[in-house]
């Protein structure tokens, strides 16, 4: 789309930043016709991105993940439960999904993110049925004991792609998992040791790593007329409503593909556009992860 030449002559008599406010729609596409963006990224560049390992002391895993201004901290909990007459050889995992209001001026005390529970089911949905984690390598003792893995993730800094950030930090936090030593105790009953395991056997011979696979790795785009923007600023995002949220696992099957509405019809063209950005970011993200628990050991 081309703007009207008069856009030219506003900017040039206008204040930038009362311009960003005031008309924020032409604002962007001022840069989107020259396939720039305002913090000088190209259209498909996604923003820097780092994961730090081990951020909360007290979990069994943690996280700390950060795109661009957007910041994840992941923690997990593992707790030994009675696993389900149905499922008598696996664990369980619990995810929530937290917007406290410090991530956003647009999170009120006392008020729930509307965001979070979409969130959260998001990460529930993805995590659970790409295969990343086989829930009977949390079984303790067929039948009588299991892991339940409670997997927190809090929002510190909300800057847009939300989901993406956030499942990064829990792909991260249970790369960083370390499952306790568990016993038997007199009663029977399956207890954590300490560290000198007071001279019991292990149940489980020593804390373990998951074995992960299938690991998502996902990437949101904006579209924008035929303009696709990849990984969105939350500013971005309030200015150009209709997103596209791929998932792909770490062998480039598509996981999912969400769209939560928009004016902006998703066609088939800019879907496998939006694909094809995953993909490359994928690898990306693998190169991350890899880095950063490459130098991991299990106590």
């Amino acid at each position: 789309m081309v703007l009207p030449d008069a856009s030219g002559d506003v900017l040039s008599e206008m204040d930038v930043d009362a311009f960003r406010r005031l008309f924020p729609l032409r604002f962007f596409e001022t840069h989107l016709v020259k396939s720039t963006r305002p913090d000088g990224r190209s259209l498909a560049e996604a923003r820097e991105t780092s994961s730090a390992l081990g951020a909360v002391a007290s979990a069994d895993g943690s996280a700390l993940v950060k795109i661009g201004s957007t910041r994840m901290l992941a923690a997990i909990k593992m707790e030994v439960m009675t696993p389900s007459k149905e499922s008598p050889d696996e664990g369980c995992i619990a995810i929530d999904f937290h917007m406290p209001p410090i991530c956003s001026p647009t999170v009120r005390p006392g008020r729930p993110a509307e965001a979070a529970p979409v969130v959260s089911k998001q990460l529930s949905d993805t995590i659970l049925s790409c295969g990343m984690i086989n829930l009977k390598e949390l079984c303790l003792i067929s039948g009588k004991a299991a892991w339940m893995a409670y997997l927190d993730i809090y929002c510190l800094d909300a800057d847009g792609a939300l989901f993406d950030a956030a499942l990064l930090s829990a792909v991260a936090a249970f790369s960083h998992l370390q499952i306790p030593v568990v016993s038997m105790n007199d009663d029977g009953k399956v207890v954590v040791l300490s560290g000198d395991h007071g001279g019991k056997e292990p149940v489980n011979k020593g804390k373990r790593k998951l074995t992960l696979s299938s690991i998502p790795f996902s990437l949101t785009c904006l579209l924008h007329k035929n303009y696709i923007l990849a990984d969105p600023t939350a500013e971005e995002e309030s200015v150009m409503e209709t997103l596209v949220t791929v998932v792909l696992d770490s062998s480039g099957q598509l996981v999912s593909l969400y769209k939560p509405g928009g004016p902006v019809l998703a066609y088939t063209s800019a879907i496998q556009d939006c694909v094809a950005l995953t993909r490359q970011r994928a690898r990306e993200l693998q190169t991350i992860l890899d880095e950063v628990t490459s130098g991991m050991e299990v106590d």
